[in-house]
């Protein structure tokens, strides 16, 4: 009898599995569908990379008359290369219609992949501006976002008030946006890999517990999760955003 529902089980787990694997190819070629209507360069490159690698393995193998062992394998690098246009060119496209939203950061920071421990909104305003708190081997990287006068202050204040709580934890401050000074959405990603590794995993533990009692300030329950939609009428969100 036991037999049956281990069996069961497996079989249940197995149809999950095919279903996940099922909706993920639905949404690489859902994505697909969508990058290759509006980037005309798109078809071309992911040929291209699969051709150049084609040729490069046969030219290769000539010198050891072993072209036609190595065709193959040039042609599967080159499929790979043409995957990864497909991954950059999806993700371009993504970041430039997000850039400039409300909300844009917030949503790259939900996406980071690693050991962030990302905290969103914990400052803000009603002009839709807002800091978001980064946990990370770095220390603590505040991220703004929105006008940049206005999120200056707004990083100040906040930055004060974690240094009071991390004390000699270093503190990044970060401005989203294609300023002096500041980092391009797409780019926030490679910026906070980039920043040079201060402290381990079990003190970024005991920061997560502390800064946790700082909560949020004034404004930022309304921010948005994701970017905003074009067209998105900012002064009806900003009116939520008070009545808040």
């Amino acid at each position: 009898m036991a037999g049956k529902p281990d069996k069961a089980a497996r079989s249940a787990a197995k149809r999950e599995r095919r279903a996940a694997s099922k909706q993920r190819r639905s949404q690489i070629f859902e994505a697909f569908k969508m990058q290759r209507r509006e980037d005309k360069l798109l078809i071309p490159l992911m040929v291209g990379a699969v051709v150049l690698g084609g040729a490069l393995g046969f030219v290769i193998g000539l010198f050891w008359h072993l072209q036609w062992f190595t065709l193959p394998l040039g042609i599967a690098v080159g499929a790979l290369g043409a995957v990864s246009i497909f991954g950059r060119r999806v993700q371009r496209t993504v970041y430039g219609k997000a850039e400039g939203q409300p909300g844009a950061a917030g949503w790259a920071l939900d996406n980071l992949r690693g050991q962030w421990r990302v905290t969103s909104s914990v400052s803000g305003n009603t002009h839709l501006d807002a800091v978001h708190r980064v946990i990370g081997l770095p220390g603590v990287v505040l991220v703004g976002e929105g006008s940049p006068h206005r999120v200056r202050p707004l990083l100040a204040q906040e930055k004060k008030r974690t240094a009071r709580v991390v004390g000699n934890t270093p503190i990044y401050d970060i401005v989203v946006g294609n300023g002096d000074n500041e980092v391009p959405l797409s780019k926030l990603h490679t910026h906070l890999r980039k920043l040079p590794r201060n402290i381990d995993r079990k003190q970024m533990d005991s920061l997560e517990t502390r800064l946790a009692a700082l909560g949020t300030r004034t404004g930022t329950a309304a921010m948005p999760k994701g970017p905003l939609p074009q067209g998105a009428k900012m002064r009806s969100v900003q009116r939520t955003v008070r009545r808040r």
